[in-house]
């Protein structure tokens, strides 16, 4: 294989799908030739056709074999993202051509960002593209299942020569603007494609982002411009509002702002966002409710195994109003005999909501789910966190997805679950002990066979998931929780 011919067919590409013109195929070549460490260029030889990304992984090979990648300090991902920014415009072309699109409409807009974000490789499609995926039937409806297999493995290595280096403080974080074009170190990654839309958000600029490594269709971050940390206020709720009043096809939601129940980041204030109908968004309103003061079109409890309380209205104001009410009492409510705590005797708050906002024709839809993050001597990671029980499949902090009906389960799983289904049918399997207990019980439960040992897995898989949100759920689906809490909604209701 000729390198020349590879970068022929780089450049090709680049010129066919991008701004750039057959006028810059020189400049094209050379920056090319520059980043992999090339000194010669044969322009006889014809081009290699190929995908784009089949394109970059033989230039990114190429490097890596003639040592440029440890000459220059630097990865295949940061080597990766700087040939693909040749196809993505600056930041503010993107900007400009988004708002001109938004005034065809906003699918048009959004169509043309997330389309350039695949196209330029900063949504790792290929890397998605392994994550396992399944649904589940459940009383509370479709449940959906991924394994999560689409982050790569860490080099050894590469983690070794990471550590060496001085720590970042430039970006402060990955949700920070300063991400944008940023090129990358081997202990944070690479940016060099990566564009941000600018936004109004009340008073506010924010940017809007698609999720490198998506978990449900067109999966992106809405972040704030100051580097602050999560918070679930008011002022935050009207900007969900002014969000899908923007992009009525997309919800939005906020993870909490506590450890245990918060999401991975809470140091930068941001919202996820997507063209996705969460199962919890299927789920039914099965108790109405009146609040004190307000009359909306609807009011409820969801049927959902967390503890969730639904707002229908036109109306922003008394969609506020009622969020207002909500939340400022389950700051302050309480229920020991339930094990809920608001605050602790060293006056720490441990009450917060995970709120979701989404559209339906000219009706908003408010979600607010219930979270208290206290633990005890028997929960010690949480009381309404993934209980023991349930930790051989999932222990990490359940955000925002995973409350709407969404599992993000660890990578260990793929291999883990294909023991477990050896192990049920009578195969030579090499089970973790964390799953003998449970798999026993399949065992005992189940008529397996080699042909359906699988998908029995699965289906246990995904109802283990929803007791892992029955865990998280604060009154839980018993007449007892339940009587609990229509005793919290009387301190607002009529």
């Amino acid at each position: 294989m000729n390198i020349s011919g590879v970068i022929t067919g780089f450049v090709n590409n680049i010129i066919a799908t991008s701004e750039y013109e057959e006028l810059d195929r020189f400049y094209l070549t050379n920056q090319v030739l520059k980043m992999i460490g090339a000194n010669d260029f044969d322009q006889q030889q014809p081009a290699m056709q190929a995908s784009m990304l089949t394109l970059m992984d033989i230039l990114v090979e190429y490097a890596n074999d003639n040592q440029t990648l440890s000459k220059l300090g630097i990865n295949s991902d940061i080597l990766g993202a700087n040939l693909m920014n040749l196809l993505v415009p600056r930041p503010s072309v993107v900007n400009s051509v988004f708002w001109q699109k938004y005034q065809e409409s906003p699918q048009t807009a959004t169509k043309y960002f997330y389309n350039l974000s695949k196209q330029s490789n900063y949504i790792k499609t290929r890397e998605i593209a392994k994550n396992i995926s399944y649904k589940i039937n459940s009383e509370y409806g479709p449940i959906e299942i991924t394994i999560n297999l689409s982050k790569p493995e860490k080099d050894p290595k590469a983690i070794a020569a990471a550590k060496k280096l001085q720590q970042v403080t430039y970006p402060k974080c990955q949700l920070c603007m300063e991400n944008e074009g940023f090129v990358g170190k081997l202990n944070y990654p690479a940016r060099s494609n990566h564009r941000i839309v600018r936004l109004q958000l009340g008073d506010e600029e924010w940017g809007f982002q698609y999720s490198p490594y998506a978990y449900f269709n067109e999966h992106a971050i809405v972040l704030s411009k100051t580097h602050r940390d999560m918070h679930v206020n008011m002022a935050n709720m009207q900007r969900l509002l002014a969000f899908v009043d923007l992009f009525p096809d997309y919800f939005i939601g906020s993870n909490a702002d506590l450890p245990i129940v918060g999401g991975s980041i809470l140091t930068h204030d941001h919202f996820q966002t997507g063209r996705h109908e969460m199962p919890m968004a299927k789920a039914p309103i099965e108790t109405d409710i009146h609040l004190r003061g307000l009359k909306l079109v609807a009011a409820g409890i969801v049927k959902w195994p967390m503890s969730v309380i639904r707002l229908v209205d036109r109306d922003q104001a008394k969609l506020l109003q009622a969020t207002a009410m909500i939340i400022d009492a389950w700051k302050k409510y309480s229920d020991p005999q339930r094990n809920i705590v608001a605050v602790t005797k060293d006056n720490q708050q441990h009450h917060t909501i995970t709120p979701i906002v989404r559209k339906r024709d000219d009706l908003y839809e408010v979600d607010l789910v219930l979270r208290d993050n206290n633990v005890s001597a028997e929960f010690p990671d949480g009381i309404f966190h993934p209980h023991p029980d349930v930790q051989h499949i999932k222990k990490e902090n359940i955000g925002l997805i995973e409350v709407m009906g969404l599992a993000i389960l660890p990578p260990r799983l793929k291999h883990e679950m294909q023991e477990v289904a050896k192990y049920i049918s009578n195969q030579p399997n090499e089970i973790a002990n964390i799953h003998q207990t449970w798999a026993d019980k399949l065992k005992a439960t189940n008529m397996i066979t080699t042909n359906n040992a699988s998908a029995v897995v699965n289906q246990a898989v995904g109802e283990v998931f929803v007791t892992v949100l029955e865990n998280a759920g604060v009154f839980k689906r018993t007449e007892d929780g339940q009587r609990g809490f229509m005793q919290f909604l009387k301190t607002i209701c009529k």
